[in-house]
């Protein structure tokens, strides 16, 4: 029997060996996900033995089987090895006749004849794709594989690949989440639940001839989009289920695959039948037939408790966790980009520092709770609706910032002061005494004199602490009158 006419593809071996153990897949425990997709394989195959392989640097480890295994087997006799040193779907009729293969323990010992695998791939961290591992059917008799099976053996590929990409998208998530000891507890319970998602397979796989715009859905692409099974799409109804601001970008991003035979990989909102909006991944990429691209296959997966997190991560990051305003780190980024506005635009801009007369006085007489309680009163007097528009943030410990691109604030910097120190005048009270805490406030207003953040702030500094000088040398006074 003729072999294959197949020529091997290059790669880094010792960065897809890397790209492979940072999934942590091989010593990981069995995962259902895995254990129902050979299944399908199996089935849809019509073979007895279906397996997906992990090709490590001396041995093929056997992740997942629907029939008994062994654990793993030696590389160098292993039909995986060819499969992704040729990197396309490699179908063997009889393994017994083929003299690549004839001599495997797999074909004299075990009896197999027939073999048909794809590639399974990851995307390591430089962005190369890089084959790992195989999704295989082994049978004990020759027999051939029609052109419904080679459909199906590389959607069934892709699927393991959506399933390995999601695990790699969780692995990352929990080594970014540094956020703290209740939002790690947090994340790994979102994560939990995202885990959880995934073994229920949320992800399905399509299909687009580009011959006859015939769109084929899995199961799971219904699902996602709401709609009856029975229903057949075609791609501008498809497109129909993207908002209008996301629409055109997935539209021109299929384009560009079609265009330049490049796989895709995007992230966007999603409207399904049921008008639910929701959060999707699409991963596509091109079907190939003498280097003309003749359909884009690829899969779909509803992220919306993924993206949800990662919103809140995102937003937590930028929170002062006891007022609830912005923290130091979101103020210098929303003030970089306000001066960069008033340089291009010609806008508006202020800067007032504040800093909380007696906050001391009131922690050591009153205690620390009180001392929190001026400070998340604080953060509400500074969000309050009359300051709607402008941007406050908690910069110290006792001391906050707010950003003013408002035209009627800005000429009438006195006023706005004025206002402010009315709004920081707040009674705290603890075992029966009353304190008041009050702050004092310095403006400045930027012009091309301010050549960084730093100067901007440095201006109101300067004014911020001639306010206090003041407030100081009038409480003397007062005291000296009262003396008197």
């Amino acid at each position: 029997m003729t072999e294959q006419p197949l020529i091997a593809r290059p790669f880094d071996e010792n960065a897809r060996l890397a790209a492979l153990h940072d999934l942590a897949l091989i010593d990981s425990a069995p995962m259902r996900e895995f254990d129902a997709l050979v299944a399908l394989a199996a089935e849809m195959l019509g073979c007895p033995t279906a397996l997906l392989n992990l090709v490590d640097r001396d041995q093929v480890w056997i992740k997942a089987s629907n029939a008994p295994a062994p654990r793993q087997v030696d590389r160098d006799v292993a039909f995986c090895d060819h499969t992704i040193r040729y990197d396309v779907p490699l179908v063997v009729p009889d393994l017994a006749a083929d003299a690549r293969f004839a001599h495997f323990p797999l074909v004299t010992d075990a009896g197999s004849r027939f073999y048909a695998g794809a590639a399974i791939h990851t995307i390591d961290g430089k962005g190369a794709r890089l084959p790992i591992g195989t999704l295989c059917v082994i049978d004990t008799h020759p027999r051939s594989l029609n052109s419904a099976g080679h459909a199906a053996l590389r959607h069934l590929a892709t699927l393991a690949e959506a399933l390995i990409a999601a695990r790699r998208t969780a692995l990352e998530a929990i080594r970014i989440a540094t956020v703290g000891e209740e939002l790690v507890a947090q994340l790994a319970a979102k994560d939990r639940i995202f885990r959880q998602a995934e073994r229920i397979a949320a992800i399905g796989s399509w299909r687009l001839s580009l011959a006859d715009q015939a769109l084929e859905w899995s199961d799971n692409v219904y699902r996602i989009h709401g709609l009856p099974f029975e229903t057949k799409p075609d791609l501008d109804s498809a497109l129909a289920f993207y908002p209008p601001h996301a629409r055109g970008g997935v539209a021109e991003t299929v384009q560009n695959t079609i265009s330049t035979g490049q796989p895709f990989d995007i992230e966007t909102d999603l409207v399904t039948a049921d008008g639910r909006a929701i959060r999707v991944r699409a991963m596509g990429e091109p079907e190939q037939i003498d280097g003309t691209v003749t359909a884009i296959v690829g899969v779909f997966q509803d992220i919306t408790s993924r993206h949800r997190l990662e919103v809140q991560l995102r937003r937590s990051a930028d929170t002062d966790a006891l007022t609830g305003i912005a923290n130091r780190a979101a103020f210098d980024r929303e003030l970089e980009a306000a001066m960069a506005r008033a340089r291009r635009d010609g806008t508006p801009l202020l800067l007032a520092l504040i800093d909380l007369d007696g906050f001391k006085a009131i922690n050591d007489s009153l205690g620390h709770q009180a001392g929190d309680d001026v400070l998340r009163l604080t953060g509400q007097a500074l969000s309050q609706p009359w300051l709607r528009g402008c941007k406050a943030a908690r910069i110290g410990g006792d001391e906050f910032a707010l950003i003013v691109e408002d035209p009627r604030f800005v000429a009438e910097p006195d006023e706005l002061r004025l206002r402010i120190e009315a709004a920081l005048r707040i009674p705290v009270e603890a075992n029966g005494v009353t304190m008041t805490s009050a702050g004092s406030v310095g403006i400045a207003t930027f012009d091309d004199q301010c050549h960084s953040l730093r100067d901007f702030a440095r201006r109101a500094d300067i004014v911020l602490y001639a306010a206090k000088r003041a407030r100081v040398g009038q409480r003397r006074l007062a005291a000296v009158h009262r003396a008197a």
